[in-house]
């Protein structure tokens, strides 16, 4: 049984005063069994021990203070000086605020791997001993200094506008989760994005974001309206694009892909067609994640519904899908179990990009992943993401002159 605050202070008193007089023997032996019964960390019964009774004059406010040793409150702004100085927080949170707002162990990997193109790039301001500071610095250290920043930026809620399919359901299976052994490169889960803002009536464009369950593997391409043609072409072009073979594609029960359409051209071209159960968003976890973390945060939650702002998001993911699959590390859960009411979760150590994860996949040949590592060193992260703020720029510009011209039309 502990004891009790009061009782470890009479201990102290007792222990105190024979410990400073006592040899380096006697004092391991003192120490232990002091620790055993008060249940203190060693080096803190140590600092206890050592000051306990001891009476310092300390200035406070520009005053001399007597402090007696073991009662005294820290001092505010007391400790030791931080790590990282205000500059490195600086060029830290340019960098952040650059790459999208990452969490700190994407960060963390980002600023590893690409650290010489930050250097070049002169706008951060690396210098050689921040870039020191940057590639010694934790994942943790790093969120609890963006912290605040972070909590500034919250979004606003998700929304969802899926309408089921009521065609097909019969023929296409049902699939609730992915086994380990078919998480092979090609097997990809598919969603769509509504960009409706808070009201789903009319036309509107969507977003269909397609996600590699093996790799994390992201394709997005932007669609006028949720007419089952543009889907398909979606689909079609997802096929046409990917560096590897589209061997199976996982959905919701949505109209827009759960249709005559899809599910001939899948059977056609020998994909493997699934389904999730509807009102299930786990049974598609994969690609309800993306859906946040590539898109919304990326465009919000907007109304776009024209021409101009659908060919703008297209912009957009012609530069976006190559950043996020060859530079941007992703988070890959391993494991999970359950002990009582905990739930223990263990991740890939260290985080790797969706390329880097396809050139370890057994399933892929050699001749696959040469052309990957061929595409991979014609591409410069710090361009690509110059190039897709350009973009977001271009489509906030559509977005404005949609709303000029409806302002236009009232006013008329």
């Amino acid at each position: 049984m502990r004891l009790t605050m009061q009782e470890r202070k009479a201990l102290t008193n007792q222990v105190a005063s024979r410990y400073r007089g006592a040899t380096g023997s006697e004092k391991r032996r003192m120490l232990d069994e002091f620790v055993s019964n008060t249940g203190y960390n060693r080096k803190y019964a140590i600092t206890l021990l050592n000051g306990w009774g001891k009476r310092t004059t300390v200035v406070v406010e520009g005053k001399a203070v007597t402090v007696k040793g073991g009662n005294a409150k820290r001092r505010k702004g007391g400790g030791r000086r931080p790590t990282y100085g205000t500059q490195t927080i600086e060029v830290l949170e340019r960098i952040w605020a650059f790459f999208g707002y990452r969490c700190g162990k994407i960060l963390v990997s980002l600023l590893r791997d690409q650290m010489v193109h930050l250097e070049a790039h002169h706008a951060f301001g690396v210098s050689p001993e921040i870039k020191g500071q940057l590639l010694a610095i934790s994942a943790s250290t790093i969120d609890r200094r963006l912290a605040p920043r972070r909590e500034r930026l919250r979004l606003l809620p998700k929304r969802g506008y899926t309408k089921r399919g009521p065609m097909l359901k019969s023929q296409v299976p049902v699939r609730v989760h992915w086994p380990m052994e078919d998480r092979l490169a090609g097997f990809f889960e598919a969603d769509t994005v509504h960009h409706c803002a808070e009201r789903a009536a009319g036309e509107y464009c969507l977003t269909l974001t397609a996600v590699d369950v093996g790799s994390g593997w992201v394709h997005l391409h932007a669609l006028l309206n949720k007419a089952r043609r543009w889907t398909l072409e979606g689909l079609k072009e997802i096929q046409r694009v990917l560096p590897f073979p589209l061997r199976g594609i996982d959905s919701d029960s949505g109209g827009e892909f759960v249709n005559h359409w899809v599910f001939e051209w899948a059977v056609e071209h020998g994909i493997h067609f699934t389904r999730g159960r509807s009102c299930h968003k786990n049974d598609n976890c994969f690609v309800e994640q993306k859906n946040d973390y590539c898109v919304r945060q990326y465009v919000g939650y907007a109304r776009y519904d024209s021409q101009d702002e659908c060919d703008a998001l297209a912009a957009l993911y012609e530069v976006l899908c190559p950043l996020l699959n060859y530079f941007i590390p992703t988070a890959k859960l391993l494991s999970k179990e359950r002990h009582g009411a905990k739930i223990k979760k263990v991740y890939e150590q260290p985080t790797k990009t969706p390329y880097q994860r396809l050139l370890t996949d057994p399933s892929l040949s050699d001749e696959i992943k040469a052309k990957l590592t061929e595409a991979y060193e014609g591409l410069n992260p710090i361009d690509l993401q110059l190039r897709v703020n350009q973009a977001l720029d271009d489509l906030a510009s559509a977005y404005s002159r949609k709303l000029r011209r409806q302002r236009g039309r009232r006013i008329s």
